[in-house]
């Protein structure tokens, strides 16, 4: 794996969209390459006789109810209760502007 420079983590904030000051991008680059040291130090464990593991809860049992099928509005009573419909769907108010 290439070392974290400030280039390249330039280069990654701007794809990101992400605006940083020099002095921001410093400390990002600071935290960044010591997380990336913490898992250099992870991949030195040696886990040769540790068994496998694929899910932290396999041994937990659940208890969920059964699916049942119970009768729901249909959509003319649905739309009509809604504030705003068009073209059969509920009208919402804008998330995302661009």
């Amino acid at each position: 794996m290439p070392d974290l420079n400030e280039e390249s983590l330039a280069a990654l904030t701007k794809l990101c969209r992400i605006n940083c000051s020099d002095e921001e991008l410093k400390t990002l680059l600071q935290n960044l390459q010591s997380i990336l040291g913490y898992i250099d130090q992870l991949k030195e464990v040696d886990t040769e006789n540790v068994p496998v593991c694929n899910h932290v809860s396999e041994e937990i049992e659940t208890f969920m109810r059964e699916d049942e099928v119970t009768e729901s509005l249909d959509r003319h009573t649905f739309l009509e209760n809604s504030p705003s419909h068009v073209g059969g769907m509920i009208r919402v108010p804008t998330v995302i502007k661009f």
